[in-house]
């Protein structure tokens, strides 16, 4: 079998998937978010944790957090 059948075949599968889903009801949507693995990432989560720690309403806001948190399993 040629790859392009086998491409044609897959490529119809999912007009497939997607029409039956569509008739459900649904659409599709993409969605972006920050890549949470990259350093980048983690340096500027680290910079942010600093900055909310020496907030002077850093109490207040842990409060907060903890307030509203759910913390069934502890």
């Amino acid at each position: 079998m040629s790859a392009s059948i086998r491409s044609k075949s897959s490529r119809h599968k999912v007009q497939a998937h997607r029409a039956k889903l569509r008739k459900q009801g649904l659409r599709p949507i993409q969605i972006w978010v920050p890549d949470v693995r990259s350093k980048e990432f983690a340096a500027e989560a680290h910079r942010q944790s600093r900055l909310a720690g020496k907030s002077r309403y850093e109490k207040e806001e842990q409060d907060l957090i903890d307030a509203i948190s759910d913390r069934a399993d502890e």
